[in-house]
């Protein structure tokens, strides 16, 4: 792999993934097809929310650009500066943004063991733990 850079101000529209139920939509800034790992910027609209508890594949890290989005659950809070991890395994959500809000989401491995609600086959593309491109 090479060095990369993105410009964030001029990326494509037609790179992001819209998830109009729930208020977000999901760019993704670089992915690893061999291990499932991904760097992405989440962009929630006031309101936009992870409907239900879930857990993950792999450890997953967040750093708040903007906004006020809470895990409901337990009440922790990212807001401008805020960096939140979260192991492989451990149970987390519902999300809600209680006003527009950017992040970064970081996972170092498969996203997921099985797809989520929130999730469609499209969005989901390579990383559930048991894809073949996680597998490689």
């Amino acid at each position: 792999m090479s060095e990369i850079l993105i410009d964030t101000s001029g990326l494509d529209p037609d790179g992001w993934l819209d998830f109009p139920d729930f208020g977000f939509r999901q760019y993704f800034l670089w992915k690893n097809p061999e291990t499932g790992a991904s760097i992405a910027l989440l962009d929630y609209a006031a309101g936009g929310r992870i409907p239900e508890r879930h857990t993950h594949a792999s450890n997953q890290f967040m750093f708040c650009i903007k906004g006020d989005y809470e895990y409901t659950d337990s009440g922790l809070r990212l807001r401008p500066g805020s960096f939140y991890a979260n192991p492989a395994g451990h149970p987390h959500g519902p999300t809600l943004a209680h006003e527009p809000s950017l992040l970064i989401e970081i996972y170092d491995g498969p996203h997921y063991h099985e797809k989520p609600s929130f999730h469609t086959d499209e969005s989901i593309d390579g990383f559930l733990a048991d894809s073949p491109l996680a597998d490689s």
